[in-house]
């Protein structure tokens, strides 16, 4: 491995305790003191503080923001030209075969489209938008951190910093001044809560993440509590549930394809591996995400097997013990037959096989400010 890429804030990260490891190419913060569960549950009542500016942070310009929509829309089997003036999208990206290349979050900020890329896929993202996008200038930014706010006091708190972001709803984004220092917003995050996602330049990201710290209400969280959180909120990690081998049907992800990308659509197809995509959202795939409650404290981690009598029929893509919850948690992929909420399974763990069952995601309902 070689020499590890540091954010913005890592001189803050030690300062404040945290135990660092490799992630995505970065030494990044997985915990501090109080440890993943402590910090957990004070991002579900309080206010958690995430640096999160290992993810790719990307400008796509064009001669207009309708022009640059219409051209992603050829990588995106999701509506970019739907998306109104400072709203945001969840899109992915699709490969010729059907599968998801990355997922990432899409925003139209007026005059051209601010793309959030997956930290482990941004340098692929990249070349694959450079390489295949006609009519865009691809941008990639590398002098802006990224924090994320989350919890039911972020609002609260942040306002008192930046007045305006109250007024925000889910999926909005705006561009807002902070003591002459311009911070690009959104209201949304990965933790099924409410909260921000704010760009700041990186000269600035230690004094304002400081700013934020100085509420009591608002502690650090690292990269553990960032995990149980958004398994929790029964959302996709990319390289764990999604990934090429998984088509947006099976990740059980077709909510994110709006009807006018759909057969019968006015703009249906043109993006890779329509084929399969597209009779797959009409007929169903053969294997479905779901969430799978195991019986007993156990927790039944990524890799295990799942079992309908003697027939294997899926397996876990990510599990845990679900703080909130007080109870193991998991999702994974199983035969369709088998995907309906409330069948009862079996799981391979340590030679046994163990109850467990399907059931509706999310674990937890969300709190987002709509």
């Amino acid at each position: 491995m070689g020499e590890l890429n540091r954010t913005a804030l890592h001189d803050l990260h030690l300062e404040l305790g945290a135990k660092m490891v490799p992630f995505a190419g970065y030494d990044m913060p997985v915990q501090y003191a109080p440890g993943v569960m402590k910090e957990h549950l004070w991002t579900r009542s309080e206010a958690g503080l995430f640096d999160v500016s290992h993810m790719g942070q990307v400008c796509l310009d064009a001669e207009s923001v309708d022009v640059a929509a219409r051209d992603l829309e050829r990588l995106i089997p999701v509506s970019i030209l739907g998306l109104r003036q400072d709203r945001q999208r969840y899109g992915i990206f699709t490969s010729e075969a059907g599968g998801i290349l990355d997922d990432l979050m899409i925003a139209n900020r007026g005059d051209h489209l601010f793309l959030v890329v997956n930290a482990a896929m941004k340098a692929q993202d990249i070349a694959h938008m450079q390489a295949n996008l006609q009519d865009c200038t691809v941008t990639p930014i590398s002098d802006r951190a990224l924090l994320a706010l989350q919890g039911p006091k972020s609002e609260a708190a942040l306002e008192a910093l930046v007045p305006g972001v109250a007024e925000m709803r889910f999926m909005d984004v705006a561009t807002l001044d902070w003591n002459g220092t311009e911070l690009w917003i959104s209201r949304s995050g990965y933790s099924g809560e409410d909260g921000y996602e704010i760009s700041v330049p990186e000269t600035q990201a230690e004094t304002f993440a400081r700013a934020l710290l100085d509420n009591p209400a608002i502690e650090p969280i690292g990269l553990g509590a960032r995990d149980s959180l958004r398994l929790e909120a029964g959302l996709c990690l990319y390289g764990n549930d999604i990934d090429t081998t998984t088509s947006p049907a099976e990740a059980a992800i077709e909510w994110a394809i709006q009807k006018v990308r759909r057969t019968g659509g006015e703009r249906a197809g043109g993006f890779p591996g329509e084929a399969r995509i597209l009779k797959e959202l009409e007929e169903g795939a053969a294997r479905r995400r779901v969430g799978l409650l195991p019986e007993g404290r156990a927790p039944m981690r990524a890799g295990t097997k799942i079992f309908a009598g003697d027939e294997e029929v899926g397996t876990i893509t990510s599990g845990g013990f679900a703080p909130s919850l007080e109870r193991p948690i998991s999702m994974g992929y199983v035969t369709t037959a088998y995907a309906e909420s409330g069948t009862k399974l079996e799981a391979e763990l340590r030679g046994k096989r163990l109850p467990v069952t399907v059931t509706d995601m999310p674990f937890r309902p969300a709190t987002y400010k709509r």
